[in-house]
């Protein structure tokens, strides 16, 4: 009955949404050019299909890469700050710091050295999904059993040996709660590069919707834009289910 109601839930609230954002504009007179309806977004996301579709592969593709790349370098540079308290020392503090600096100001930057490929977008979406990614894997690794650590540590296990049997798996619960902000964040980043500067995107799209005030268009693309996120998030907890199952079989019997 639980499964049901955490579905039916959000489902009734975003219809009570979609119905008082119909009657508002059907009621209020707002002209269609200013706030269109539902109905019209929908129409026009029909009418669009086939543009919208071209440009969401462009974007994913941005997203995807630009995520992957990000998770590399995370674990990577995760696993050295595990091994390495010297490093961790030197390096945590500047993944904070990082995080100070917006993106939005790195983006233009990006482009003047990169141009208007496909790289500048992927590098926007890894700087944006790092940071989550980071700090998920390392507090995980930071997680694991002392007791398994130190019975490892009496077997003459290296420090290698240790993460590879002991602290990646622990680490991983950590590490997809931080790729499923990160698989969010993604699309997000890439439609920013594409604000800034690209030839084709959900970005570019919704640029070229406002300008010409087409705010059905702009609307439609964020609808595809939410429905991609919401694909790599799903993407990524089916992923998790597949990778742990160990782990969803203990919380659900948590909650029996």
């Amino acid at each position: 009955m639980s499964r049901y109601s955490s579905v039916i839930a959000p489902a009734a609230f975003m219809l009570m949404f979609l119905a008082a954002w119909q009657g508002a504009v059907a009621f209020s007179g707002i002209q269609a050019w200013l706030l269109p309806s539902p109905a019209a977004v929908l129409e026009t996301m029909w009418e669009m299909l086939p543009v919208l579709v071209m440009h969401s592969q462009s974007t994913l593709l941005a997203a995807v890469s630009g995520l992957l790349a990000a998770v590399l370098l995370a674990v990577l540079l995760s696993v050295i700050m595990d091994l390495s308290p010297w490093f961790k020392r030197g390096m945590y503090p500047l993944l904070v710091f990082s995080q100070t600096v917006p993106i939005i100001s790195i983006a233009p930057l990006l482009l003047i050295w990169f141009g208007l490929g496909l790289f500048p977008k992927v590098v926007v979406v890894a700087l944006v999904c790092f940071f989550p990614v980071a700090v998920s894997m390392v507090e995980g690794l930071e997680s694991a059993d002392p007791g398994m650590i130190n019975m490892l540590r009496a077997m003459g296990s290296s420090r290698w040996g240790i993460i590879r049997i002991v602290r990646l798996p622990a680490a991983l619960p950590s590490f997809f709660s931080g790729l499923k902000i990160a698989g969010t964040y993604a699309v997000m980043g890439a439609v920013i590069g594409e604000w800034l500067g690209a030839s084709s995107g959900l970005g570019v799209y919704m640029t070229r919707a406002s300008h010409s005030y087409q705010l059905d268009r702009v609307f439609a693309a964020i609808v595809v834009i939410s429905l991609v996120s919401l694909m790599l998030f799903f993407t990524v907890t089916l992923l998790a289910r597949l990778t742990m199952p160990w782990y969803y079989k203990e919380r659900s019997n948590d909650h029996v």
